[in-house]
């Protein structure tokens, strides 16, 4: 009995940690531009955009591009004024002078906006067009 108990337990330990996991969302690299798509398992795509650093309500890129599928946004917010990154009505957390968590959503192609959901500021001018493909 106590030798199916050890095997059972050693064939749990090693499915849980033996590899063999398909991780889509983990990267090795993000692109810095942020409007070039990197590729991801099961089609998708990375990108990377910041607020203005000067504080302006105002992202640095207005227009992005990605792959239709997984699409992770890594927003940076370089300023001492709190702002996000949202589209397809999914947001990533509000920072200030700081990066907020990878936030990944899933878009067929399309036109999305992006804006930034903090008050007034995509009133302000705080969007752009994020085109799927």
């Amino acid at each position: 009995m106590r030798r199916i108990v050890c095997a059972l337990a050693l064939t749990a330990v090693c499915a849980a940690g033996c590899g063999g996991g398909n991780n889509s969302q983990q990267s090795s690299s993000t692109p810095k531009a942020g409007a070039t798509p990197a590729p991801s398992a099961g089609g998708g795509s990375t990108i990377a955009i910041a607020a203005d650093p000067t504080g302006a309500l105002k992202f640095d890129k207005t227009a992005l591009t990605a792959k239709a599928g997984k699409v992770t946004i890594d927003f940076d917010n370089p300023s001492g004024v709190p702002h996000a990154f949202e589209v397809a009505g999914k947001s990533t957390d509000t920072v200030t002078k700081g990066k907020a968590p990878p936030l990944t959503v899933t878009l067929k192609p399309g036109t999305y906006q992006f804006i930034c959901p903090v008050d007034g500021h995509a009133a302000a001018g705080m969007k752009g067009t994020l085109t799927v493909k």
